[in-house]
């Protein structure tokens, strides 16, 4: 740390030099000199915050407040919250305090001027209006107690001890790697200097070894014919998308085939940088085993009859010297599945390897029934006795940890270039995962937001509805609001944002205010009357409301929305149980039918836009045929875990309850595939024709407190599944569709 302030230091003196900011650079080496802790000095920020009240600067104090709660006081936990809210607002009346005591009534009327929309509300300032039209305020019972200076002085002392013990703490926790420093970003370039030539070796390492792959798998194409590598596996040093899109193109249908071949260096391509790469004139797979002779052994497999190992249930001896990695490189992490190799072939006779007759073969074929089950059982699932290829492998799985409480909504943007993500204390991070991970903007407004929906066109646009009755348009490239649309006061909670894929116009749900709020503690009582509300279309063009659409038996609230691929339609699910189908040429309802007993928390259109999907707070998942009224296709029963309300277990008993807000399932590509929520991750569902239950097919994991919304964004065989918790953390799991 220490070294990385004296570079940036070196860094900062340059260019103060290069700019001709002499006066500048005398100022910072003689502050250098006397900084002994090469960062946050609770002293320094004492005499910064009294500094900027001596002289009147209230913007200045505001800025530095916001300084200090976005680098410090966000990554506090959440019961600290009131805590830092009653510091604030006795900074505020120390500021006040001091321009009356200093007679300087100019200031003391532009401080409320200037404050009233964000004090109004607060019911601590309720009375301190009054302050500028009293004669004598020192004199007032309510405000005497401020004026005396026991009072500031035991407020700064109360500062300061906070201050001391949130950097100690903070310290510790960085130590131990619990949390990140809150040193500045222009501090992080080591770390990220140094990761990024982690990354670069690691690539190089596997590019190494995908090339001596390729020359081994070239030199044994003669001798192996019914094992030839396919095409594609040709130039897998300069893999790409391109490279993906055609592997897609070219896999054969026979689980069986060669084209299986491709996945089976997977596995070997991520090893640990420390093994040595094998030689030319050896591969991998004899090098694990000890064999001198693979050609024999090979020759030995093709002579022998292999279905009658089907009745095993188990990989044969040829899968199992040129397929090796392929089971392996399913469902487990890399860890595994090498100690699970070691382990299967340690096992292996060595003279049952060399023998080249058929009876031999046979015999090693049944020796190891147990070990080339827990094999096979990891590279296909049964449905209905037969064996079917696991559709998706997880190749990697990454967090995102900047939230620091729980989340409500996560999406993807239309082209699965950025993310943006809210929490509870209406925190929006705007993010992206590809090359890295990086945040691209913090959004934080005096008004708590409730959701979120990114633009169709352009796809940089965010829309953004509070609890007051407001929608933003936010570009997340300028970093800036760009429009702010109002509401009526009547329904001022945002619930629900749906853009049109057209780009000309959204739709809004705003409801009125519920006794329950998105986050509570448990014993509170749910309200079971449906709350008002109201479903608005808005013009993004002229930036003014279009209609008010009309919802029938009653106005209620609208708890989810979603267009379909044209704009044409949109589905929506209320609070009474609801769907209703309106039609977006003539604006007004087509079809709305009964669907759940209680609300309605998400819906969406199939893939085929001939069903609609939908999950209701009855834990029912249901699939509803839009050319039919209120007719089911299919139903499932859902955990409370994949439903709502969420619960989160803490210390003492004490336990926190989230109504869900964001989508609670999301599709693949190609709609054949769910992804719902879990007590540990999002699960992977498979979705038969037939009625015969949702099949489990991946759990991603990964999670530590109960997943409350997801997003699936999909690009040719590469999907990205998107699972936030309740603890403010953010998984990415990387998904590679195995395509019959």
């Amino acid at each position: 740390m220490a070294s990385a302030v004296e570079r940036t230091d070196d860094l900062v003196r340059e260019y103060l030099i290069y700019r001709g900011f002499t006066s500048t650079l005398k100022h910072l080496d003689s502050e250098i000199k006397s900084d002994k802790e090469k960062g946050f000095r609770v002293d320094k920020i004492i005499d910064q915050l009294q500094q900027l009240i001596q002289s009147y600067d209230l913007m200045g104090l505001k800025e530095y407040w916001a300084y200090l709660d976005r680098r410090l006081f966000s990554r506090l936990e959440d019961v600290y919250r009131p805590t830092v809210n009653k510091l604030r607002t006795s900074l505020y009346r120390l500021y006040v305090i001091h321009t009356i005591q200093m007679k300087n009534a100019e200031k003391t009327q532009e401080f409320f001027q200037k404050q009233a929309l964000e004090l109004q509300a607060q019911v601590e300032w309720r009375d301190w209006f009054a302050l500028p039209f009293i004669p004598a305020p020192e004199q007032n019972p309510i405000f005497s107690p401020y004026f005396s200076r026991q009072w500031a002085d035991t407020f700064l002392v109360s500062l300061h001890n906070f201050l001391s013990v949130l950097f100690q703490c903070m310290h510790i926790q960085t130590l131990l790697s619990l949390t990140a420093s809150p040193q500045p970003v222009l501090l992080s370039f080591d770390s990220e200097v140094q990761r990024i030539t982690t990354v670069q070796e690691d690539n190089e390492q596997i590019r190494q070894q995908l090339f001596i792959l390729q020359g081994e798998s070239r030199k044994k194409d003669e001798d192996i014919v019914h094992h030839k590598l396919p095409a594609y596996v040709q130039h897998m040093d300069r893999l790409g998308d391109t490279e993906l899109d055609l592997v897609s193109s070219q896999r054969n249908v026979n689980m069986t085939t060669p084209s299986r071949n491709f996945f089976s260096f997977l596995p070997q391509t991520r090893r640990a940088p420390g093994k040595a790469a094998p030689g030319p004139q050896s591969s991998p797979t004899q090098a694990s085993l000890g064999r001198k002779d693979p050609t024999a052994v090979m020759q030995s497999v093709k002579a022998k009859d292999l279905p009658a190992t089907k009745d095993l249930k188990m990989p044969t001896v040829s899968t199992a010297t040129v397929d090796l990695a392929t089971g392996h490189s399913r469902q487990r992490r890399q860890k595994d599945h090498e100690k699970e190799r070691k382990e299967l072939f340690s096992k292996l006779p060595p003279q049952g390897l060399e023998k080249k007759n058929d009876s031999d073969s046979d015999a090693q074929t049944e020796a190891f029934p147990e070990q080339m089950d827990s094999t096979n059982q990891m590279r296909v699932c049964e449905v209905g006795g037969a064996a079917v290829e696991q559709p998706f492998i997880k190749l990697s799985q990454e967090e995102y940890g900047e939230h620091h409480s729980s989340i409500m909504h996560c999406r993807v943007d239309c082209s699965g270039r950025r993310v943006a993500s809210l929490d509870v204390d209406g925190v929006v991070k705007v993010w992206a995962f590809n090359p890295m991970m990086q945040t691209k903007a913090t959004i934080m407004s005096k008004s708590p937001l409730l959701s979120l929906e990114w633009a169709a066109k352009p796809d940089r646009l965010l829309l953004l509805g509070s609890g007051v009755g407001t929608v933003k348009l936010y570009d997340t490239d300028a970093k800036k609001n760009l429009f702010e649309m109002s509401v009526d006061d009547i329904h001022p909670r945002i619930l629900s944002l749906a853009y049109s894929p057209s780009g000309t116009s959204f739709v809004c749900s705003a409801a009125a205010q519920a006794a329950h709020s998105s986050m509570v503690t448990e014993g509170d009582g749910r309200v079971s009357a449906p709350v008002s509300g109201q479903l608005l279309l808005w013009d993004t063009k002229t930036v003014k409301q279009q209609l008010q659409f009309a919802l029938e038996p009653g106005p209620v609230a609208i708890n989810c929305t979603a267009f379909n691929h044209n704009g044409n339609l949109l589905v929506t699910g209320a609070a009474d149980g609801m769907i209703r189908l309106f039609d977006m040429q003539r604006y007004e309802s087509a079809l709305s039918w009964k669907a759940h007993d209680g609300e309605v928390y998400s819906v969406e259109f199939s893939y085929d836009e001939n069903t609609v999907f939908s999950i209701g707070e009855d834990g029912k998942f249901v699939q509803w045929n839009i050319h039919r009224c209120g007719v089911k296709q299919s139903e499932y029963l859902l955990s409370q875990d994949a439903v709502g309300p969420f619960v989160l277990s803490g210390y003492s008993g004490y336990k926190q309850v989230q109504v869900p807000h964001g989508r609670l399932f999301a599709f693949d590509s190609e709609g054949q595939h769910v992804l719902t929520c879990s007590s540990t991750g999002g699960v992977i569902y498979r979705l038969n024709k037939a009625d015969t239950g949702l099949e489990n097919v991946l759990s991603l994991g990964g999670h530590k407190a109960p997943v409350v919304t997801v997003d699936w964004c999909s690009a040719m065989d590469c999907g990205t599944c998107l699972t936030a918790s309740m603890d403010g953390k953010i998984k990415l799991s990387t998904l590679l569709a195995q395509k019959p």
